[in-house]
Formats: structure tokens, sequence, C-alpha cells
């Protein structure tokens, strides 16, 4: 079991949430129940699913979830590019939040493989010793 509020992943995606928050406030009303919804969904689904896979049992399960939370990221991408060709965020903001993004789905990505090599390594050592 990992403490989810000490892992850089899920800090880094706790602000990443906090910041595409503030800046739905810019979006125009009548995407209240359209887009704006759908990019808090995604959002906040990449920490609470790095959140609720720290609290499993086995590496397996927290990888599971990671995956599930990099599927969200790549979900936000998709709004976010869908945003800038709506017009309702610039291509600088565009550029910014993206940029910060693939950093994130870098982070999640490495930790879920790590993941995966602590299981194999534990899995030889067990091999060799009995």
């Amino acid at each position: 079991m990992h403490n989810f509020k000490e892992l850089k992943i899920w800090q880094k995606a706790i602000k990443l949430a906090e910041d595409i928050y503030k800046l739905l406030i810019e979006y125009p009303e009548f995407e209240k129940y359209g887009l704006t919804n759908q990019i808090r969904r995604s959002v906040t689904s990449i920490p609470s699913n790095i959140a609720e896979g720290s609290g499993r049992d086995s590496n397996r399960d927290f990888r599971r979830f990671l995956a599930i939370s990099l599927g969200s990221s790549f979900e936000l991408e998709t709004q976010l590019i869908l945003s800038n060709s709506f017009g309702f965020i610039s291509e600088r903001t565009f550029n910014e939040y993206t940029e910060r993004l693939h950093e994130l789905q870098k982070m999640i990505y490495g930790f879920r493989k790590s993941l995966s090599t602590t299981r194999k390594i534990k899995n030889l050592m067990l091999s060799l010793f009995y």
C-alpha cells in the first residue's frame, strides 16, 4: 500500500485539476453541461484513480488503476484539443496545459512500469530461494 498524498504523480494531478477548474471559469455558459462537465470529470478522475489504486492490496491492482488514470489523461487531452479548436482557450494556454499533461502522463507511465519491475524482481527473488 502506498500513501497517495506523498506520490508526486498525485500531487501534480491535483495541481492540474485545480488549475483546470480555474480555467473553466472562462468557458462560455452554454458549455456548463457539455464540454466543461466532461473536462471536470476527466481531470478529477486522474488523481482519484491514483488514490484509489494506492489503497489496493497488490501492485497489479494499483497498475490497473494507473492505467485508468492514464486513460482519463488522454480523455482530458482530447477535450483540450476540442477546447482549442472551438476557440475556448488560446493556443498558448492549450500548449501550456498539454505540456503539463504530457509530463504527468510520462510520470504515471514510468511509475506504473516501476510497479511491474518491482513485481518481476520479487518473483525472481522468490524463485531463487524457494
